[in-house]
């Protein structure tokens, strides 16, 4: 059975009905380590701070954290084994020969759902696909219902499961002990944030709330340290924009929803064709592209924006990943990825339907996807421009919708950022230091994972390839190359290891077992149920 789309016009979580399957415990031979001292010998480095990479390093590693860089050389000369610090004869220990490879830390994804009973019912499925593309952080927004994504962030932090380290996000008036209670009042909105903050909810994920209320919730996350970001839906953006929530005191917005409402030149709100109907996703997301020519890049209200989000530290978590399939929806029913690692469920749920979430494509045409074209052209300048003042962009996926996979979909944010104008080096950087700056940002503590440096944890992705010269060789994919000795195209790059919190994952291992629960699923399922829309 399908989700059926409800009133709330799809901001409702997948889950509420049925939950999904909590990962299993660890297996003996899931992850090595943590060791008591870990050496990756001889890679090349890029920290994620933005700096250019340097090599050969030895990086030393012991149970959970980083404990020494050591240049061991220079490039094309032999290395002086005497320079090398030593793995020693006692404990637990283990090196990786990482001899022409890259090192980079851990992605971290700001904007994660992890499925859903209807598309991808086992958590385990998701986390391998998540660590499997380098994805060492995420942020759930949530991962799933309040209690249930509590337990599984625990099981996370002491490695009891296989999954990357988890943020906890939560929309206002969830929980069980909340269950038939709305937030109507300022004081109803306080009381669920202290709730929320009791039972361990880093922060919250936030609507297009009427302003009082948008206050009292931001006001009481702020006092008690908790991080903010905001989906400012189109059904409350009128009365809630980016611009006005950040005057509120959020800190983070996701997707681009509200960003344009704050710089219209000649409107208040989006001119709708007037036989809108926002509960027709086709409408929704045909029509919402249509903002591209409502604004005026580099004019007054443009830099104007521009200057107030600089000077409120304001973090910007695009997810231009998530709605990339309008731009072209062949490519993105036909990556390269979906025959191996997309489950038959999510596939179904991918694919035309009113009654999934983000299946819009009821009869999309040519002028929908030249919308979407010119949509981004002025969405990713906005964000160059951010990023050229010393802005901070993240990096967020929201994949499980729309043809995007999880871990995948990440991946492609990276390239998309990439294309907005980012340079390589500024597009690892999004994706690592400045997301765990906004992720302790509200703690007001140092960041504890996200750069490769000395007293931080050891969240860190090994690839035989540069990702600077190509981000593609990150997909656990890879990407296609000419091998000019045999005259064939191959597969090159993909992950080798992921390292999370001391803990080294072998990335081609972990999407066999993804493709053993793909293959699993479609033998079990009967023929009549296999969706196939190039049948004629």
């Amino acid at each position: 059975m399908k989700h059926i789309v409800l009133a709330a016009f799809l901001v409702l979580p997948l889950w509420a009905s049925a939950q999904i399957i909590g990962a299993p415990d660890r297996k003996p031979g899931e992850g090595g380590g943590p060791y008591d001292r870990l050496i990756i010998r001889g890679v090349t480095m890029i920290d994620g701070t933005g700096g250019p990479p340097t090599g050969p390093v030895d990086i030393v590693v012991e149970k959970n954290k980083i404990v020494d860089i050591v240049s061991v050389g220079v490039p094309h000369v032999p290395i002086d084994e005497s320079k090398r610090p030593k793995i020693g004869t006692k404990g637990n220990t283990k090196e990786i020969d990482a001899t022409g490879k890259y090192i980079m830390p851990g992605i971290i994804d700001l904007h994660v759902h992890t499925g859903g009973p209807e598309k991808a019912p086992e958590a385990e499925y998701t986390y391998k696909l998540w660590l499997a593309n380098g994805i060492t952080t995420v942020r759930g927004v949530p991962a799933g219902e309040l209690e249930w994504s509590l337990s599984e962030k625990a099981k996370s932090a002491s490695n009891k499961i296989v999954a990357p380290r988890i943020i906890s996000f939560h929309r206002p008036g969830t929980g069980k002990e909340w269950e038939g209670r709305k937030i109507l009042t300022p004081a109803d909105a306080k009381e669920w944030v202290q709730y929320a903050k009791k039972k361990g909810v880093d922060g919250l994920k936030l609507g297009s709330h009427r302003p009082e209320i948008m206050k009292a919730l931001l006001d009481e996350a702020n006092a008690l340290g908790m991080g903010s970001t905001a989906h400012l839906a189109q059904s409350g953006v009128a009365q809630m924009n980016a611009l006005d929530a950040s005057r509120l005191g959020l800190t983070s917005m996701t997707h681009f929803y509200g960003l344009f409402e704050s710089m219209y030149e000649n409107h208040d709100v989006q001119p709708w064709p007037l036989d809108i109907n926002y509960g027709d996703e086709q409408h929704r997301f045909g029509q919402v592209a249509r903002q591209w020519n409502l604004v005026k890049p580099g004019g007054e209200k443009w830099n104007a924006l521009l200057d107030e989000f600089i000077q409120r530290d304001f973090y910007i978590n695009p997810t231009m990943t998530i709605y990339s399939a309008g731009r072209d929806v062949m490519a993105a029913r036909n990556a390269d990825w979906h025959a191996k690692y997309t489950l038959p469920t999510q596939m179904d749920f991918f694919t035309p339907s009113r009654l999934s979430h983000g299946a819009y494509w009821f009869d999309w045409t040519t002028e929908d996807e030249v919308e979407w074209k010119r949509f981004y052209q002025v969405w990713m300048r906005f964000l160059n421009d951010y990023k050229n003042r010393g802005g901070k962009v993240t990096v967020g996926s929201d994949s499980g919708f729309i043809y995007n996979l999880y871990g995948f979909g990440t991946v492609l944010e990276l390239e998309m950022l990439q294309e907005a104008g980012f340079h390589p080096l500024e597009v690892i950087r999004a994706a690592t230091l400045h997301g765990a700056e906004e992720v302790f940002k509200p703690l007001k503590k140092p960041i504890e994972y996200g750069v490769i440096r000395e007293g931080l944890l050891a969240d860190m992705v090994i690839v035989g390839e540069n990702p600077l010269q190509n981000l593609k060789v990150l997909y656990g994919t890879g990407a296609v190359r000419l091998n000019d000795k045999t005259g064939k195209p191959e597969r090159v790059g993909g992950v080798e290891y992921t390292i999370k919190d001391g803990i080294v994952y072998d990335a081609k291992a972990l999407l066999k077992d993804v493709e053993n629960m793909v293959n699993k699923q479609k033998a079990g399922r009967p023929a009549d149920t296999k969706v196939d829309i190039n049948k004629n």
